[in-house]
């Protein structure tokens, strides 16, 4: 069946999760406030989700709903307009007879603190900084929507375009905890916009998915290996990152469904993005 999706918020994760979606056959709209020009095959539309005036010329029909915006400034005031009040002006504005399903991309920000424990679905949150309070708080609003809602929480997002991590080793402008351990968590943004595509389709589903990949590492351990790999001096020790936690993301219940991760390690990842290993078996 062809599904008529919405893609509110496209920027690059979004257009790889609508690249996919065109290539299963589906149509695809997608929300931005200055969308590129045409000959993709995404139907863009030019919106605002904070402005819910710009929203009332939403196609009818769509079947299932991904709500994943950027938010252009790390600002409270910013998130809340976009995760709060956007979610709910999107949700008014579309046909909810068609809608079968929201599919909403959160953070594992919301779970906060938690050492060297494992952190999975049954986690309680306990976010340490703004944006994972507004996320959650974006996810108990969908609690009480009537529509079949999937929440997938994501790790840290690296891949092409992505290299921030990459160019501050470089620099010898990052540090990493070495008297303390302090897991981090990431994933592929392939991996993440397979694992939307998958979750939007997936028929006997759970509520809630933790989307990490299969190898969380202390946080000085991914940078020494990273360092090495492009010839960088290891970082010095220093402070863990401000608001983000120390935990061990667990993607039993995604890998349990069927998802499959191209790249379970981010140093095979990384590697693979700088040229240094071959691309696994498609």
């Amino acid at each position: 069946m062809v599904e008529r999706i919405l893609m509110a918020g496209c920027g690059d994760l979004g257009e790889r999760v609508a690249r996919l979606l065109l290539a299963r056959g589906d149509e695809v709209y997608a929300l931005r406030r200055h969308p590129p020009g045409g000959g993709d095959g995404i139907q863009w539309l030019a919106a605002d989700l904070a402005r819910a005036d710009t929203l009332t010329a939403l196609p009818a029909g769509i079947t299932r709903l991904v709500f994943l915006p950027a938010p252009d400034a790390r600002q409270p005031e910013v998130y809340r307009a976009i995760f709060l009040d956007g979610l709910r002006n999107v949700l008014g504005a579309l046909d909810t007879v068609s809608l079968q399903r929201v599919l909403f991309v959160s953070s594992s920000a919301v779970y906060g603190e938690h050492a060297d424990a494992w952190v999975d679905e049954d986690t309680s949150p306990a976010p340490l900084s703004f944006n994972g309070r507004i996320l959650y708080e974006a996810e108990l609003t969908l609690r009480d929507y009537p529509v079949d809602v999937i929440v997938l929480r994501l790790a840290g997002l690296y891949g092409p375009g992505r290299t921030q991590l990459i160019d501050r080793l470089r620099a010898g402008q990052a540090s990493a905890p070495r008297q303390s351990r302090h897991w981090a968590n990431r994933i592929h943004v392939d991996d993440a916009a397979a694992a939307i595509g998958h979750l939007l389709m997936l028929r006997d589903h759970e509520a809630l998915y933790v989307g990490a990949d299969d190898t969380p590492l202390p946080l000085d351990v991914l940078y020494d290996d990273l360092a090495a790999l492009i010839g960088a001096p290891k970082a010095p020790d220093g402070p863990a990152p401000a608001g983000v936690g120390s935990k061990r993301l667990s993607n039993a219940r995604l890998k349990a469904s069927g998802f499959r991760f191209r790249w379970p390690d981010a140093r095979e990842g990384y590697a693979a993005l700088l040229g240094c290993a071959a691309q696994p078996d498609e």
